[in-house]
């Protein structure tokens, strides 16, 4: 089995089936992450290049991790050290690379359709690791491979997303991806970070965050994505804790076994509070350890799967 395209640039143009695919791949290459010896040969031979123009811990450590476990060879490309400091454009150097033969581009930008550019005009496979406020997709996959192992069912489930949806990629692939598996999503948020008419997108929109977290399965934090913000979209840091900050009190108005999701990095005391990033509710270092698992199933997958 392999997915039946060149590339992995969203969530939105991904039919279930290829979603499910990747799940049910990631299972055993997790089976992979637990051994003594953390490696198998699928991808000997093949070159993998980390291509962040964005700062990074999570994505680019996990697929960093998930291509030597499959025996990739693996180059981390340092921008600030590199030619693009010297004006070189951002297609010259992906073209410099792939005439170094290799095979898989992991791409991180803050130009939103980046990773489309290239994935037309190379003939190594382009994977997005984020592009501007636009999709974040594998992202999106591990967080509902979290789910899947923690929840089992899509269909039904009712998740809030809390925070600032209109800069987040992560949200909007998680919503492409959601909505897509039968789940009920809600976004909770001030209306300045809201996307105009947000509900086409098949969500319920909530800006009082009590309200909107009552009764949900999954509460999903954001982080403020001040970069992206341009102009001030609040008062202040502390008002916007005040109103959007989970608290263990605000977690006890959704279902009792609820989980608490985060795609970090976290800011402690302003999006959520540390004792609740802390509990037994949180799968937040799930979500890290499942990373791993499932972009190697991406990788393997863009392969052909062999």
């Amino acid at each position: 089995m392999s997915l039946k395209r060149k590339d992995l640039l969203g969530i939105q143009d991904m039919p279930v089936e290829e979603i499910n695919l990747v799940l049910e791949t990631a299972e055993s290459f997790k089976e992979v992450s637990g051994r003594d010896i953390k490696k198998v040969p699928t991808l000997r031979g093949k070159t993998v290049v980390n291509l962040f123009f964005e700062p990074s811990t999570r994505t680019r450590t996990s697929f960093e991790l998930a291509a030597k476990r499959l025996s990739a060879d693996v180059i981390n490309f340092a921008v600030s050290a590199s030619s693009v400091s010297k004006g070189e454009t951002l297609l010259d150097t992906a073209r410099n690379i792939e005439a170094m033969q290799a095979d898989f581009i992991v791409l991180r930008h803050p130009m939103a359709g980046a990773p489309n550019i290239l994935a037309k005009l190379l003939r190594a496979s382009i994977v997005n690791a984020g592009d501007g406020g636009h999709e974040h997709p594998t992202q999106a996959l591990l967080d509902l491979y979290t789910l899947r192992e923690k929840k089992r069912e899509f269909k039904g489930l009712r998740l809030a997303i809390v925070g600032d949806i209109a800069h987040s990629r992560v949200a909007r692939s998680n919503i492409y991806a959601l909505t897509k598996l039968g789940a009920e999503v809600r976004v909770i948020g001030p209306p300045t970070m809201m996307p105009l008419e947000v509900e086409r997108l098949g969500v319920k929109v909530f800006y009082d965050m009590d309200e909107g977290l009552r009764g949900v399965d999954v509460i999903m934090m954001l982080r403020l994505q001040l970069e992206r913000q341009g102009i001030a979209l609040f008062p202040s840091i502390r008002e916007y804790s005040r109103l959007y900050c989970l608290t263990p009190e605000r977690v006890t108005l959704a279902a009792p076994d609820a989980l608490v999701m985060h795609p970090g990095p976290i800011n402690r005391g302003v999006e959520i509070a540390p004792e609740v990033a802390d509990s037994v509710s949180s799968v937040i270092l799930d979500q890290v350890t499942n990373g791993v698992a499932v972009r190697m199933a991406v990788l393997y997958l863009l392969s052909g799967g062999k």
